[in-house]
């Protein structure tokens, strides 16, 4: 394989060394799970077993076929999964951190001023649950070996039909040389004689990309540790050169200067560029099957289509991993700092051309589970005593086979059935669950959606109102439904409210819909039990008359003062006097100031923009609106919010509810039909449409060694190990960090597997199950060459956002910086080839990890510019912890497609192609996006200017080479 890092391909075509990396990050330790082994290598289904249902009917029909000698044959397009180029460096080690939660000592003033010594950085990365820099001090330098590096190989995976070559569950270790690399800058060259890491890289100096040196000198003995400082001794640092903008100030000189010939400025054409990343994936794996039967391989970038043949493990789509290859020690972890991660989106959109989950029905007696960890039958068992029972791949317990389910194993120890039943050959699948998994041991009834209009003066005079009447009036018809069922089981109701609120009896018996009125909104009621919640194809006439009427009772409204706690309260109290769950759809327009229970006040003081209060502005309002949430969960009542404001809202509280239940919010500041109304209805109607399950509760168990610690999104945690949701849909997506609590195998690799109990639209109870199986590795070349930069900046993108709430915003950016700088630095001195200070080494996985983190550090949430609607903030904060990874690499760095033109409807080629590209880029997103025509020196070039991310930021914030120019600095210093 090409070792020659970002002047080479990247390794996407082979089979990786798995996860790895770090806790770190900003949170708690909780959880506590279990993990294990990785089982046979699935094959294609030969016959559907009894007991399991089929796909739909639109889906490819059977089971996945065996792959062929080529993973990657047929010629089919997906929206996928992400790999990339670079790999972050291990850092050196440091005193002992102080313990978690303190506050930082001696931070940094800003990033333009000289960064504080290793130990207030290991202090301040500790206020921040971020592991320190590293536990021990640094080692005397190893004597070079004499061997050269061996190319990177990994065992190819056995024939399907013959069993591995080693123990079921395990893989042989890859014999692993360094991972490929990419180095920019130009500093003074190491003495001579230095001893260090050899390995490939790609190096930005001031002559432009500059190949590392090579093994003449400065070999490494394949799979041996480095010890010591990278280099040896070092002189001090030296000025990079003023950078022209960056954080408050700009990035300044440090202190003492190294020796050494003049600085050289980084080289702008040998800087990595993702444009170029991302095509290059294209064009390599764009259009292949993604078979997943080889543990630890890293999927193609999320900008990739592809298509995935679901062989054992879940798909990239379910689950994204911050590294596939996981460092088999604590110490390790602590060493590289790169976080250890999952992103799972449970409920992810399977494309047409993909074969949809299977369900497994195992009649009364339930899925099957291990004794102890109570895992999920899955690939990773092991049948073992004749088929009569079988080890867990997660905890080891050895369980009985219970006699309905057993089956003889062949001459290879593999059950006879193994590619009959999706739950021993898939990585993803479904149970029916039994009244065991249901509250109250009843089976549950239908969801239900209830929409609730704000009838305020606002809302009246825009029009919105009507345009709501009409469309639901269409929408309705559309409302999700079970395959096959001719109509939804959703029942729906409505509620129009301002300071009181109007329950609508809209039973189908009726002529005319009846109005309830409730005024008393301090102990909300629900005035009317039947004919509230109602089957709207049954009810049709009714609830068109009465949507046709709303419009017209208000027209004459002066009333401008809104409730809105009391809204939500009267939704969940519908859904439990119908003992269902569901969600509510609000269309509200300002704080809610009448009085009643969550009254709120405008707290939008600007004055505390970069102070130590900043976070308050952040953080919601408790009290009321912090038992709404609870309430809602328990009753699995989700909450979306589609807002209106013209003004300061409180969107920091008002979104909490939302966001804690797993629902959406959407926001149209300054709202006006013809302008804005288009983009508002494509966000309800994908919103009522899309698929969701309710009243969920995930679980994530993983194998011994390590464990699932903490929990970012749009969930409610009520203690620390069950993720709740009142509702899940296919756009939110769950970030779960993991820990080592002993010591991981590099033969038995790590599992770990997520299970979410939910009720379907039609009310059937089901479990849905994702198992991933990941590599295990002892050398941190492994672990970088396996890392996912845009799952990386999800799991940093949302910390952040968690972080934010207690910490100052300063501190969040520049314990951000730091852990960029202690990735990269532990990479160079551990993994990359010997070569002169001056270069910037870049994991090749990681390339383009610089250029997302500097636009994370200038997104609207994390900058501290009093410019900025606090609104805004608080609303992208939002958004970010429900995101999975295809939207946090879209908002950091946005696709632009120059056109320098009008888009009027015309009967031509052009006109078709172009409406053609912005319907599917629109179709891609979890939000409709309004089309903006931003003409040079308009007023709107301001918003277009702000999605060049690698240029200043409009509002603070470094440009890219500047940004590079910082973090090269700070390696520097690491390094010395």
């Amino acid at each position: 394989m090409s070792q020659q890092g970002y002047v080479a391909t990247p390794p996407y075509s082979q089979a990786q060394a798995g996860m790895g990396g770090c806790s770190t990050g900003f949170g708690n330790p909780p959880p506590q799970s279990h993990y294990g082994v990785y089982g046979s290598l699935p094959q294609a289904y030969s016959a559907l077993p009894t007991g399991m249902l089929k796909p739909p009917a639109s889906s490819p029909s059977g089971m996945p076929q065996p792959p062929v000698s080529s993973h990657y044959g047929a010629n089919i397009h997906q929206n996928g999964a992400h790999a990339h180029g670079f790999t972050p460096p291990p850092v050196a080690s440091a005193p002992s951190m102080s313990p978690y939660g303190q506050p930082p000592q001696s931070a940094y003033n800003s990033m333009a001023q000289a960064p504080p010594p290793t130990q207030q950085l290991t202090n301040q990365m500790s206020s921040m649950n971020i592991a320190g820099y590293g536990q021990r001090p640094m080692q005397a330098p190893q004597s070079p070996s004499s061997s050269a590096p061996l190319p990177f190989q990994t065992s190819p995976p056995p024939a399907m039909g013959h069993p591995p070559l080693s123990p079921p569950g395990q893989q042989p270790p890859s014999l692993g040389s360094p991972p490929p690399l990419a180095s920019v800058g130009s500093l003074p060259a190491p003495p001579m004689g230095m001893s260090g890491p050899s390995g490939p890289g790609t190096s930005l100096g001031g002559g432009g990309l500059q190949q590392p040196l090579g093994s003449q000198g400065y070999p490494q003995q394949p799979g041996s540790p480095i010890a010591g400082p990278y280099g040896g001794q070092m002189a001090g640092p030296q000025m990079m050169g003023p950078p022209t903008g960056a954080f408050p100030g700009g990035f300044h000189g440090g202190p003492a200067q190294m020796a050494g010939p003049p600085q050289k400025k980084l080289d702008p054409d040998s800087i990595p560029g993702t444009t170029q990343v991302i095509e290059d994936d294209q064009a390599k794996r764009g259009g292949q099957v993604y078979v997943t039967n080889i543990r630890g391989q890293v999927p193609p970038l999320v900008t990739t289509d592809f298509t995935v043949q679901d062989q054992g493990n879940a798909s990239p789509r379910f689950m994204r991993c911050t590294t596939y290859s996981f460092p088999c020690t604590a110490d390790l972890a602590k060493q590289c700092k790169v976080p250890l991660a999952a992103i799972i989106k449970p409920f992810a959109t399977v494309p047409k051309n993909e074969t949809p989950l299977y369900v497994v029905n195992h009649g009364e007696a339930g899925p099957i589970r291990c004794n102890r960890c109570k895992a999920y039958m899955c690939p990773y068992m092991q049948f073992i005593d004749g088929g009569r029972r079988y080890q867990c791949g997660f905890c080891s317990c050895v369980n009985e086979v219970p006699v309905q389910y057993f089956q003889h194993l062949d001459h290879m120890g593999r059950r006879m059935d193994l590619y009959e039943r999706p739950e021993l050959s898939l990585g993803s699948y479904e149970f029916v669950a039994t009244l065991d998994y249901c509250k109250n041991n009843k089976p549950p009834n239908p969801p239900a959606y209830v929409f609730m209009i704000d009838v305020s003066y606002n809302n009246i005079k825009s029009g919105l109102v009507k345009l709501i009447c009409e469309e639901l009036k269409i929408l309705l018809d559309r409302l999700p439904k079970e395959e096959g069922a001719e109509s939804s089981a959703i029942k729906v109701g409505f509620v129009t409210y301002n300071k009181i609120l109007h329950f609508y009896n809209v039973k189908s018996a009726l002529a005319q819909p009846q109005m309830m009125m409730v005024s008393d909104v301090a102990e909300m009621f629900l005035p009317l039990l039947d004919g509230f919640l109602v089957n709207f194809q049954e009810s049709r006439a009714v609830i068109n008359n009465l949507l046709d009427q709303i419009p017209d009772m208000f027209a004459d409204t002066n009333e401008s003062e809104t409730v809105f706690a009391p809204v939500i309260q009267a939704g969940v109290e519908a859904l439990k006097a119908a003992e269902c769950s569901g969600k509510l759809f609000l269309f509200h327009s300002s704080m809610p100031t009448a009085e009643a229970p969550g009254k709120l006040k405008n707290r939008d003081d600007r004055k505390l923009v970069g102070t130590e209060k900043e976070k308050t502005l952040f953080q919601p309002q408790r009290g009321v609106y912090e038992q709404l949430a609870k309430d809602c969960v328990v009753q699995g009542c989700c909450v979306d919010l589609f807002l209106f404001p013209n003004q300061y809202v409180d969107i920091a509280t008002m979104g909490d509810v939302p966001s804690r239940t797993g629902g959406s919010i959407y926001k149209y500041s300054n709202f006006q039909v013809d302008v804005d109304g288009q983009h508002f209805l494509n966000d309800l109607r994908r919103d009522v449409e899309q698929f969701i399950g309710f009243d969920a509760i995930m679980r994530v168990r993983t194998g011994t060694g390590f464990r699932a610690t903490d929990f970012f999104g749009a969930v409610y945690m009520n203690n620390t190990t069950d993720v709740e949701m009142a509702a899940v849909d296919c756009d939110k997506a769950v970030t779960v960090e993991f820990k080592h609590d002993d010591t991981l195998s590099e033969e038995a690799g790590a599992v770990m597997q997520c299970a979410l109990l939910y009720t379907t639209i039609s009310g059937q109870r089901r479990l849905r199950i994702h198992n991933l199986s990941l590599n295990c590795c002892s050398q941190l070349s492994e672990l970088y060459k396996s890392c996912e930069t845009d799952a990386l900046i999800n799991f940093f993108a949302k910390s952040a956002c968690q972080a934010m709430l207690n910490q100052p915003l300063k501190a969040v950016r520049e314990i951000l910086v730091n852990q960029t700088a202690h990735m990269l630095a532990c990479y160079r001195k551990n993994c990359a080839s010997p070569s002169v200070a001056s270069q910037l080494i870049l994991p090749d996985a990681m390339k383009v990890f610089p250029v997302y983190m500097n636009s994370l550090l200038k997104a609207p949430a994390l900058v501290g510019s009093a410019e900025l609607s606090t609104d805004d903030r608080a609303f992208q904060r939002l958004m970010v912890m429900a995101m999975g990874v295809e939207e946090t690499q879209v908002l950091l760095y946005p696709r632009l497609i120059p056109l320098q033109m009008s888009l009027p409807v015309l009967d031509n080629a052009h006109s078709r192609k172009l409406h053609s590209i912005i319907s599917s880029i629109s179709q891609q997103r979890a939000k409709s996006m309004k089309l903006l025509i931003v003409k040079q020196k308009d007023r709107a070039e301001i918003f277009f200017r702000q999605h060049l991310v690698e240029d200043k930021g409009l509002h603070g914030g470094a440009s890219y080479m500047d940004f590079l120019c910082y973090v090269h600095r700070e390696i520097r210093q690491l390094l010395t």
